[in-house]
């Protein structure tokens, strides 16, 4: 009788040791295949759906306001209605392509039907750019439970220890030589 409560205890225990990591890691992130400095790419937001009792309705994502895109466009995601809110610069951007005066500064999907089940998770994307000339662009995420409870994952990262809901940051690879995502050697 000892022996398997013993065995229990140890496979419970390694249970929760493996359960950790993935626990620490579940939180809106985001990347890309091709996103590089001063060029176009597709970002990518990968959303886990953390409750225990209720399906992600809802996601928007604010872009960075000090970094704004001249053009964004957005995949269509069957199921989901987006919403693309754009918002007066205070200065104008100008890039090789135009002078823009207004830019996209959110974008919302919202679930026409169950939304992201409890468990799951599911990827919200969008074409943008020139992408600035940065290391990294840090975005904030609101996402939107069925039962109303509403997570904002906007919180920076100053030290080694991650906050308790840390804003999306995409790195930025170098620029390549034509400016359309893929770096260059």
């Amino acid at each position: 009788m000892n022996r398997s409560i013993l065995r229990l205890g140890a496979a419970l225990g390694a249970g929760v040791v493996l359960l950790v990591p993935s626990v620490a890691q579940a939180h809106v992130g985001v990347s890309s295949p091709d996103a590089a400095r001063e060029g176009f790419g597709k970002v990518v937001f990968r959303v886990p759906n953390e409750s225990e009792k209720a399906s992600t309705t809802s996601l928007r994502i604010t872009l960075p306001k000090d970094q704004p895109l001249a053009f964004v466009s957005t995949q269509a995601k069957p199921g989901w209605k987006v919403e693309v809110t754009k918002s007066k610069l205070d200065q104008p951007l100008k890039t090789e392509y135009a002078t823009v005066t207004e830019a996209v500064t959110a974008i919302t999907w919202t679930s026409e039907g169950s939304g992201i089940p409890v468990g799951e998770f599911d990827e919200f994307a969008f074409s943008g750019g020139p992408l600035p000339d940065a290391k990294t662009m840090t975005f904030d995420a609101r996402q939107t439970y069925f039962d109303g409870e509403v997570v904002d994952w906007n919180q920076v990262q100053t030290g080694d220890e991650e906050p308790e809901h840390p804003a999306p940051v995409l790195t930025l690879a170098a620029a390549s030589a034509d400016h359309h995502g893929a770096a260059g050697d």
